[in-house]
């Protein structure tokens, strides 16, 4: 604890005296455009959200490795690698704590990367050098536009499309534990057609025993412009991965001596096969109007085996996805007021077969199951800009989802069909360039996912699980001062009832019989100072359960306080220095829902990366875990109710080179 205050205070002072030594000049910023919020171009000063984008010159800075790694800067998002080995992370937005990755949604080019099952999200698919940009909206509005998933907020990674001028830029590097990745692109543009393709291969020992991957993908984008009114696109991906999975140690197990390195489980492991196929189309109607069309289909195979307490499973299961969302943009003038509406379907189907073998408790089990899940989302969404800088916003969302469960096995059958209707509004003042003031109100949902009404420990179906609903109350800040410091301010309520969760005491996911409760605020700031670019955010969250068995119990992994520190400088043309920093405190052990054990410790995490820029690339020394503190990100509950840490990697390093030709 005392070297992760150190560690801030360090940063801390640093910013602040060089802060004060600098005399303020007006810098001319630019404002930032996306399309996550409203699935169109905005500028972020229109937008009543807290908004923030991960630029592609950002990216090509970080030292990070994998995109959770560049979201650790951002403010309100807490990241934790459970296995410490860059493959597995959660991503939690406004503070979802366990079943984080079931309440953020996350895009690749706006087409949903979620799993139908309880994988979430698998960050690995999105290797780091095709990514362009990256746009993080907070809060429940996403839920309207998006549908299921969308409940603490919506993260869009956007690849990167043909150049005009052709182009082949690669990166390699190698560092501790055994790293190489090798990364390779090629893009370029003849007439109306680009095209850039990617291929990414990176294996690694992993910092403990049995952590080991090796992950292959391939990607491409292409694009077509039939006419000034037409466009198509076409774009897919490839991902093979081998992951080994060192489970958790025990607060005895260490303190007997056991290496933070080893693992109890040395044949856990999650072998993964994925690949998906997306086209569409951008037609306009009239003036600025147009329809936009997607379609795409996703097969994923996953295979694994884990070890516990009471017992152990080995699964396979397949999941084939098809999705089309049709879009109607409409920028029009209505009634006098500039009017942009969006009216929408959103249709999904995921089928998953479910071969599962398990011991629980000493009594075997195998079954085979089929599940299927489809989904209807309509909706409709509006920004009138009343005046030239007040604009107001709403949009509805009529959403449903019908289950099926077929036991091969026994040949019994169940199915259910849950239905949520949605709204948001919101309100924006712009009242200088770049800065303006809002407040939003929302309703989200979240759908069980099929493995949550799927029992792996039973190998038993519960169809009676509901979804959860959420309203989202927010309001914010954004304001950049002439002395070019931008600051972003955001406080946020969300209230969530029949919140789904794992409920340890029974082994069998439930709906919470309280609400629960996250407000806090979300603070901002970057500044460029002596040519040194200064950057930080502040985040506090609090969270409790109103009523029910918990009432008056904080929500597992959720830090009250967290920081974030950054500073990057180029020296002369050849060199850049950049430095990262996060702090994240205290906080509960997944499953502790009871509050009955003692905390997570918190920690300081800071990493630097030193380039040298070359005409045609870089060469470049990036070192994680500066400091050489001993954490763990994450901690959970076992079976037996003793607290489990995944011990996170000490001080290492990467080096490499990039080249453009």
């Amino acid at each position: 604890m005392y070297r992760s205050l150190l560690g801030v205070f360090l940063c801390l002072w640093f910013c602040s005296t060089a802060y004060a030594a600098e005399a303020d000049q007006p810098a001319a910023v630019l404002e930032e455009v996306v399309v996550t919020a409203t699935r169109q171009e905005e500028e972020i000063s229109t937008i009543p959200a807290n908004v923030t984008v991960i630029t592609e010159s950002e990216i090509a800075q970080s030292a990070a490795q994998t995109v959770p790694e560049l979201l650790r800067g951002v403010a309100g998002v807490l990241v934790n690698d459970i296995a410490g080995n860059g493959r597995h992370y959660t991503v939690d937005l406004r503070g979802f704590g366990e079943t984080a990755s079931l309440n953020t949604l996350v895009l690749v080019d706006g087409r949903r990367i979620n799993q139908s099952d309880l994988s979430g999200v698998d960050w690995s698919l999105i290797p780091k050098d095709r990514v362009e940009r990256i746009e993080i909206v907070r809060g429940g509005r996403g839920s309207v536009l998006y549908g299921d998933n969308a409940t603490g907020g919506v993260i869009n990674v956007i690849t990167k499309k043909g150049t005009q001028e052709p182009s082949i830029t690669g990166t390699m590097f190698a560092g501790s534990y055994d790293t190489f990745q090798g990364n390779a692109a090629v893009s370029g543009a003849m007439n109306h057609f680009s095209i850039a393709m990617n291929g990414n291969y990176r294996t690694s020992d992993g910092y403990r025993d049995n952590s080991d991957s090796l992950a292959k993908d391939l990607g491409f984008n292409l694009e077509y412009e039939v006419s000034d009114r037409l466009s198509l696109n076409l774009n897919s991906g490839y991902h093979d991965e081998e992951t080994s999975l060192p489970g958790a140690l025990t607060k005895s197990e260490l303190d007997s001596g056991i290496s933070r390195t080893a693992t109890l489980h040395p044949d856990d492991y999650a072998d993964t096969e994925d690949w998906y196929l997306q086209g569409g189309l951008k037609l306009f109607l009239t003036g600025d109007s147009f329809l936009n069309v997607s379609a795409s289909t996703r097969q994923r195979e996953s295979q694994f085996f884990s070890f516990f307490d009471v017992g152990e499973y080995i699964g396979k299961t397949e999941i084939d996805t098809l999705m089309l969302s049709p879009q109607l943009v409409l920028n029009e003038q209505l009634f006098g007021y500039v009017t942009k509406v969006l009216l929408g379907f959103d249709y999904e189907k995921s089928d998953e077969d479910i071969l599962n073998e398990s011991i629980f408790f000493g009594f075997p089990s195998v079954a085979s199951y089929e599940l299927s899940k489809e989904s209807y989302g309509y909706f409709a969404h509006a920004d009138i800009s009343l005046t030239e800088d007040l604009a107001v916003s709403g949009g509805f969302r009529k959403d449903r989802a019908e289950f099926e469960f077929k036991s091969i096995d026994a040949g019994m059958s169940d199915s259910n069909t849950i239905s949520e209707d949605l709204y948001t509004l919101g309100g924006n003042y712009r009242f200088m360039d770049n800065s303006s003031v809002y407040v939003s109100y929302s309703k989200s949902f979240r759908y069980p996912v099929l493995d949550e009404m799927f029992n792996f420990f039973a190998n038993s179906v519960n169809s009676n699980l509901k979804s959860q609903t959420s309203d989202d109350y927010e309001v914010g800040l954004r304001h950049t001062f002439e002395s070019g410091l931008a600051l972003s301010v955001n406080l946020f309520r969300v209230v969530t009832e029949n919140e789904i969760f794992f409920n340890p005491t029974t082994f069998a996911n439930e709906n919470l019989d309280g609400e629960s409760v996250r407000q806090g605020i979300e603070l901002s700031a970057s500044k460029e100072i002596y040519d040194i670019l200064f950057n930080g955010s502040y985040t506090l969250r609090d969270t409790e359960i109103d009523g029910g068995q918990y009432d008056g119990k904080e929500l597992p992994n959720v830090p009250k306080h967290q920081l974030t520190l950054g500073a990057s400088k180029q020296f002369g043309r050849h060199i850049l220095l950049g430095l990262n920093g996060t702090y994240v405190g205290e906080r509960r052990f997944i499953s502790d829902f009871d509050n009955s054990h003692d905390k997570l410790d918190d920690y300081f995490y800071l990493t630097g990366k030193l380039s040298y820029l070359l005409k045609k690339g870089s060469a470049f020394i990036a070192i994680n875990n500066i400091l050489d503190e001993e954490y763990s990100e994450f901690g959970a509950l076992n079976f037996m109710g003793e607290g489990g840490f995944y011990p996170s990697p000490e001080i290492n390093f990467v080096a490499g080179l990039s080249f453009v030709f």
